[in-house]
């Protein structure tokens, strides 16, 4: 109950929240890193993903090669690119993009991949191009499956990006880093706190954009 009482009291002092390493300017730092590392990764991913889906040549090894990123812990890779980069902003993005790429290639790929069979004969059947049938039916099918790697990738690189703290950066994660140095429990749990609360936000962000724009709307009975 003190440990409560103590991350309450935490919250309500106003330099946690506007001082100069406070919430918002911490949380300010969070999202530059994983928005920057979610643009990246999808400039990566979605072409590659859309061009191994049609083309369909070396998709295997492609893709397999791209989740080792997944099997390697985010920290060691951070470390790793640390001893190679030295600290700053680099080793964090590298090892933020590798992890963020997997999800948004493989569910490009496994969209265009398999795109409905029926339709894309239908479209070649109407005179379509290749590629107009790439454009006009594979990929408008394969959208609801490439948001949800995006969706899944967001919500990892929220979880993940608290280890930029490690290199020496900012984000959420100096709450953690700094709180634990400084034995400092109600800090910790306080940015705990912060880094669950974004991802349940984003979480239901995307789930209401995906109900809006992917699931089908119910049509309204005659009378």
């Amino acid at each position: 109950m003190e440990i409560i009482t103590a991350t309450f009291s935490w919250f309500m002092l106003p330099e946690h929240w506007f001082g100069t390493a406070g919430i918002l300017i911490r949380l300010r730092e969070h999202l530059w890193y994983v928005l920057i590392s979610m643009a990246i990764a999808a400039l990566i991913a979605l072409p590659l993903g859309v061009a191994l889906g049609y083309w369909r040549k070396g998709a295997f090894i492609v893709i397999n090669l791209f989740n080792i990123g997944r099997a390697i812990p985010s920290l060691g890779l951070i470390l790793l690119c640390i001893i190679l980069f030295g600290f700053n902003d680099i080793p964090v993005f590298l090892a933020l993009v590798a992890l963020s790429i997997p999800p948004i290639l493989t569910n490009t790929w496994v969209g265009i991949y398999h795109a409905d069979r029926t339709l894309c004969d239908a479209a070649t059947a109407l005179g379509m191009t290749p590629l107009q049938s790439l454009w006009q039916v594979r990929i408008p099918l394969a959208i609801p499956l490439i948001f949800a790697g995006v969706r899944t990738a967001l919500l990892q690189l929220i979880a993940t990006a608290v280890v930029a703290a490690y290199a020496g950066l900012g984000g959420l994660g100096r709450f953690l880093i700094d709180g634990l140095g400084q034995r400092d429990m109600p800090q910790v749990i306080a940015g705990s706190l912060v880094v669950t609360l974004l991802a349940v936000a984003c979480e239901l962000l995307f789930s209401l954009i995906n109900k809006r724009l992917f699931q089908p709307q119910a049509v309204p009975a005659m009378n």
